[in-house]
């Protein structure tokens, strides 16, 4: 999809900031695509260990993916939590930072500061295919090293299991890993092998893993969907406008199970410059309030 051909470059970090993404980045160059991550903490699908009541699932989107931010700025700024978090790719990416307990200011500077590139990696196993090895270390960097089930809230990670397109949802283990997995866009990124399966994004099946919340045993269900207006494609984007429909087709009944569905306009176009990140995390933030009573009544029913 075209982007803003405008890139503006991020403010200027910290030398201890600079040399851990720098390390990211090297990090990613030559590591195998085809290793196999087993062991104790290789992530895992398990029950929650209670019923949550209150789910936010954030749904895939690309650079749409920083509404996110705002999104969750409103919810704090509201003085909510949800029991659960379920996330799909760049929704795993926010809804993980989220879950482990990163306020809203530290998720808008580290979306503000973060250059994508030093996300990405070369893998000589994978030819053609990024490596998202440095997006594992770059997650488990801001978490300490915690595990999902360590983090204060409960996060689950979609993924697509590709060997019969299943969606899994990983609750506990590696929490850097089982991001990875969940970014993995098929065709672009190399699938992440965990003992032994392969696992992709799971934006191909279900980009709104909301029937994924409710197996999981939530109760309501508040869903943030950032995909584009296909309604409002301009002159010239018929062919994005097909890939839209498509996805349209697979989040519908996602958005249908939701209690409250949050899907602000974007705008159609997509981008990664400063004021694109800047401008989709401020339309979630006011769209977001702007549904504050009906936020309110869904986090307060018994």
């Amino acid at each position: 999809m075209p982007q803003s051909a405008a890139c503006c470059t991020p403010p200027a970090l910290s030398r201890r900031r600079l040399l851990s993404l720098g390390a990211l980045a090297l990090g990613g160059c030559g590591l195998g695509g085809d290793r196999n991550h087993e062991g104790p903490d290789a992530p895992s699908a398990a029950p929650l260990a209670t019923r949550p009541q209150v789910a936010w699932v954030f749904g895939s989107g690309g650079p749409r993916g920083f509404v996110h931010v705002g999104v969750i700025q409103a919810l704090q700024q509201l003085g909510l939590r949800p029991d659960v978090i379920v996330g799909a790719s760049v929704g795993a990416f926010v809804g993980t930072l989220c879950a482990a307990g990163l306020p809203a200011a530290e998720l808008r500077r580290l979306a503000l500061d973060t250059p994508p590139w030093t996300l990405l990696g070369w893998s000589p196993a994978t030819p053609g295919l990024l490596n998202g090895r440095p997006l594992a270390q770059f997650v488990n960097l801001q978490l300490d090293g915690r595990v999902l089930q360590a983090l204060p809230t409960p996060m689950v990670c979609a993924v697509q299991r590709l060997r019969d397109g299943s969606v899994i949802g990983f609750t506990r283990g590696d929490a850097g890993v089982a991001m990875q997995a969940a970014s993995a866009i098929e065709g672009r990124f190399a699938p992440v092998r965990i003992r032994g399966e392969l696992y992709a994004d799971a934006d191909l099946v279900m980009p709104l893993p909301v029937r994924l919340a409710r197996r999981l045993g939530a109760v309501r269900v508040l869903a943030v969907d950032a995909s584009a207006h296909e309604e409002r494609a301009p002159a010239g984007a018929e062919a994005y406008r097909e890939a839209d429909l498509r996805k349209r087709a697979l989040t519908r009944p996602d958005a249908d199970a939701a209690d409250l569905l949050l899907h602000p306009d974007l705008g159609y176009w997509a981008g990664f410059d400063r004021e694109y990140r800047e401008r989709l995390m401020t339309i979630g933030h006011r769209s977001t309030l702007a549904q504050a009573q009906a936020l309110r009544a869904l986090h307060a029913q018994a």
